[in-house]
């Protein structure tokens, strides 16, 4: 894990010896009012995360305004809706933008987007995106992909449908055009995603075979599932957020309250923390319990020259004498003084010491 390189976003260095970096999702909880647009972006860095993502599309640039069958949604969250009119009013009115970067740079606060066509990423090159992130519909869409990663801007690309084959195309697609600073997220594209479907052992499955950073995108309720994945080697997690849900827009049923998210911020930072470094020494915090260690002790007065046997000599506790594996070594063995009951037994105590191979 820790060969593959890190990669920076802004200011942030993403990587598995790095803090996990925490996306909030703006998506189309603006509900259509730039006002509430800045007060999430503004509730995002109250809340600790580290970067706020836009969607940058029009309704005409990721569909057409047709009313046949394979144009309406049959099933799931937005069941019955046409593409067109559902897009017409989830998208980010792209002369927000602008504002919503400079209030980004305002705050100290990371704000990249989403491109989901050519015409996007020229748009947002224009206002110096940092970063891009491919959704998972568009994983399949290798131009797109190649423009993206043409930019020299660090790429990210959610996994969601995709085979292992489209997976790899993608990421074949971004390292042809000279770009190296990639993070995969595996993605569930279920709106919301049940904890069942989450497959979270993806997670490390794609960082061996692709050689690449990855993380989540996470449509699971709650925050369960996102501190899990950190668990598992996820360095970036991505979720819907908005101010309130029952405030209603396309992505509420599945984003978190701005309170929500800062729990998420101060749970994956636990999760950083808890996972550590490998390490098989005495911590200082374990002081206190390392004289709690059973250790051998004479369980009754013996003479010099007496032989310890099982009724006067047991391994308990606590740890000041020998380690218990050496009870069979000592047992038959004679005293080289008198010991007092209570005594924790030490290699002087034994005639001929320990055996030299022990």
């Amino acid at each position: 894990m820790n060969n593959i390189p890190e990669i920076r976003i802004g200011d942030s260095l993403i990587g598995s010896s790095h803090p996990t970096f925490v996306v909030a999702e703006m998506s189309g909880n603006h509900n259509g009012d730039i006002n509430r647009a800045i007060q999430l972006v503004i509730a995002a860095k109250k809340a600790g995360a580290d970067a706020v993502k836009l969607q940058t599309y029009r309704a005409d640039t990721i569909t057409i305004n047709h009313s046949g069958p394979e144009f309406v949604l049959d099933t799931g969250l937005w069941k019955g809706r046409a593409l067109y009119e559902l897009y017409e009013e989830a998208h980010t009115p792209w002369e927000w933008h602008q504002e919503l970067f400079e209030l980004g740079k305002e705050l100290g606060m990371i704000v990249f987007s989403s491109p989901f066509d050519h015409s996007a990423v020229d748009f947002l090159e224009d206002l110096n995106c940092p970063a891009y992130k491919i959704a998972s519909p568009e994983i399949i869409d290798i131009p797109l992909i190649r423009k993206a990663a043409a930019t020299g801007k660090p790429l990210i690309i959610s996994t969601g449908m995709a085979t292992s084959d489209e997976i790899s195309e993608a990421i074949t697609a971004a390292r042809d055009e000279g770009l190296e600073d990639l993070v995969i997220l595996h993605c569930t594209s279920s709106y919301p995603a049940a904890i069942s479907d989450a497959n979270l052992s993806t997670i490390p499955e794609i960082r061996n075979r692709f050689k690449v950073q990855t993380g989540l995108s996470d449509h699971t309720p709650g925050i369960l599932t996102s501190i899990l994945a950190v668990s598992l080697g996820a360095c970036l997690i991505e979720k819907h957020f908005t101010l309130n849900r029952a405030d209603g827009g396309v992505d509420s049923a599945f984003s978190l309250e701005a309170s929500e998210l800062e729990n998420l911020v101060k749970e994956v930072k636990s999760a950083d923390t808890a996972l550590g470094t490998p390490t098989f020494t005495l911590l200082e915090s374990e002081k206190m319990v390392f004289k709690n260690r059973r250790s051998l002790y004479a369980t009754s007065d013996l003479a010099a020259g007496e032989q310890f046997t099982e009724n006067n000599v047991r391994s308990i506790r606590p740890g000041y004498g020998l380690k218990p594996k050496f009870l069979p070594d000592i047992l038959g063995t004679k005293t080289t003084r008198a010991i007092k009951f209570g005594e924790p037994i030490d290699e002087s105590m034994i005639l001929g010491g320990l055996p030299s191979d022990v």
